[in-house]
């Protein structure tokens, strides 16, 4: 009978990344009949204090989830953890969840089938169902979609394979689409660049931001020239 009640919407939690993508995700299952976002969920560097991939400092996300006000549930994880390991973990807290109710997990994925059909695999086996709110957009119409929101965000880690460092700390508006090169998909759907969202219509207060040294990293098999740009950010008063 769990959330099979009548005029009763399905408690959520959000995949938050504290990028655009789970921005906008957001925004459409405010305006959703059927899910409520009860929840946000984000991936922590243990060793780092920062979110995984993204880079940014863990206190800046527990700004944003403090100017959305909603709670934030944060699974702590080694610096390069396994998938058997990763997968063990995230089944923990999916446990969690249910227990509150929650039995729906909702992503910013747009495109990229074989990543969607691993999330809704290992949802199921855990007893969830997975939401892609942006699913089939299309990159360049989920950018304008984000533009036109209101959704304020900046660029604070590229993929040196497809991006300059030139490109950190510039804002997602039309003037970035126009100066994406053409084979950088216009959300960085495949890695090219991660964002961080300062401000949406439904925080508080937007985020002043300060920006800081710019760090280069490589990992395995990447070209030592290239790697990965990650532009260090927090918050300004």
């Amino acid at each position: 009978m769990h959330q099979q009640l009548y005029n009763r919407k399905l408690k959520t939690v959000l995949n938050w990344s504290s990028g655009k993508d789970a921005a906008l995700s957001y925004y459409l299952l405010q305006q959703s009949s059927k899910y409520e976002v009860s929840a946000l969920l984000t991936t922590i560097n243990k060793e780092q204090d920062r979110i995984v991939m993204h880079g940014v400092r863990e206190e800046l996300l527990n700004i944003q989830a403090d100017r959305i006000g909603l709670p934030l549930h944060k699974v702590y994880l080694p610096p390069a953890p396994d998938n058997e390991s990763y997968n063990r973990m995230m089944a923990g807290t999916l446990e969690k969840f249910k227990e509150q109710g929650i039995f729906t997990s909702a992503y910013g994925d747009i495109h990229l089938q074989d990543l969607k059909k691993y999330r809704e695999q290992q949802l199921a086996t855990a007893g969830f169902k997975g939401i892609f709110p942006l699913w089939g957009m299309g990159s360049e119409a989920v950018v304008k979609s984000i533009i036109n929101t209101g959704i304020e965000a900046v660029i604070i880690c590229v993929n040196g394979n497809f991006l300059g460092k030139e490109f950190l700390g510039r804002k997602i508006d039309a003037a970035l689409l126009a100066d994406l090169p053409s084979d950088v998909d216009p959300c960085g759907e495949y890695g090219e660049f991660h964002t961080f969202v300062y401000n949406a219509p439904y925080f508080t207060a937007p985020i002043a931001l300060q920006y800081g040294d710019i760090v280069h990293k490589t990992y395995d098999g990447q070209d030592a020239g290239k790697g990965f740009y990650f532009m260090d950010v927090w918050a300004g008063t």
